[in-house]
């Protein structure tokens, strides 16, 4: 853990996140930085993804940028996040070109189920990074 880090777990919120990782409000910022450098820290995946479409849609991060910044504070010690690996694939997928909560989805369906979607974007671009049945029904 950081230094100065204690064993309480707290869960934070969406903007929470995003005020440590944009800086746009140097208040909030330093808050956010201490609660991070201060404690263990929960991430649930609805606020991981909310995180997504803030930092895509307000603060027009591109889809590498949110890769790199989410991978970063995932990837911290004293950070635990409620579906490690489904959000791992999803941000790998993410990456790799597909919407993030598509990835998210679809790294939430059992290995080996068919996932349908009227989404033909979705449909293609599942081909090229996941073993998943990505289809539409007929």
């Amino acid at each position: 853990m950081p230094p100065g880090c204690v064993t309480t777990m707290i869960a934070v919120d969406t903007n929470i996140v995003v005020r440590l990782l944009s800086r746009d409000d140097e208040s909030q910022f330093q808050r956010a930085y201490h609660l991070f450098n201060d404690h263990k820290i929960f991430i649930s995946t609805t606020v991981a993804l909310e995180c997504e479409w803030v930092l895509r849609y307000a603060y027009k991060f591109s889809p590498r940028e949110i890769v790199a910044v989410l991978r970063r504070l995932f990837g911290l010690e004293n950070v635990v996040l409620e579906e490690g690996e489904r959000v791992a694939m999803a941000l790998e997928w993410h990456e790799q070109g597909l919407d993030f909560a598509d990835a998210l989805h679809l790294a939430a369906s059992p290995e080996g189920t068919p996932f349908y979607t009227f989404d033909r974007k979705l449909i293609k671009g599942a081909r090229g990074v996941s073993r998943q049945d990505v289809r539409e029904p007929d």
